[in-house]
């Protein structure tokens, strides 16, 4: 199995060999020059988001600067998600996010993360897992979501939440770790009428 293979499988590997680093410069390389676009060039701006994501809905609208390990190449968004300023995907593994998903300033989406064993994280190395959230989710400022979590649709991740653990559709999270602590349903108590 090549350490490519094994980055998307799950497995322990190295990310410091050329296979792996040479690519990904390139990808890097992209996303720097959307972090660079004008906030006139909203063309350019659409069109560089389009060619960097795995995937990219319509009407999606992502605040520069976007921080990715793989300048988005393992990120997929559905048709209007907005995220605001320095999201920051580590998008070693898939990162999915569903249809009217909003995102907070300064979110960080983890899929790496690094073995126990000091000998092995001595040598650098790392293992992935993806991260799906849901459609209609909410995540609040500075939220961090850790590698291998789902989110599900029309849930609400408070600010600067973590989120450890998967978290079931249709409820509200907050908290370090994040916990559950009401259901969607019915309006909160600042929340103004419709």
């Amino acid at each position: 199995m090549t350490e490519i293979e094994k980055m998307h499988a799950g497995k322990i590997y190295n990310p410091m060999i050329e296979e792996i680093m040479e690519p990904q410069l390139k990808c890097i390389e992209r996303l720097a020059a959307f972090n660079a676009t004008l906030p006139s060039e909203m063309d350019k701006r659409t069109a560089l988001l389009r060619e960097m994501l795995a995937e990219c809905g319509e009407n999606c609208y992502v605040e520069p600067p976007f921080r990715a390990n793989w300048g988005g190449l393992h990120v997929h968004f559905g048709d209007a998600v907005y995220a605001n300023f320095n999201l920051t995907c580590v998008d070693d593994a898939d990162i999915y996010v569903g249809s009217h998903t909003m995102i907070g300033p300064n979110v960080t989406i983890c899929t790496a993360s690094h073995p126990l064993s000091p000998a092995l994280r001595e040598k650098g190395l790392q293992y992935n897992r993806p991260v799906r959230i849901g459609e209609n989710v909410w995540i609040g400022a500075g939220a961090i979501i850790l590698p291998g979590v789902t989110i599900g649709d029309r849930s609400v991740v408070g600010a600067g939440s973590l989120v450890l653990r998967d978290v079931p559709p249709d409820v509200v999270v907050v908290g370090s770790p994040a916990r559950i602590i009401r259901s969607v349903d019915g309006r909160a108590h600042d929340e103004p009428e419709t």
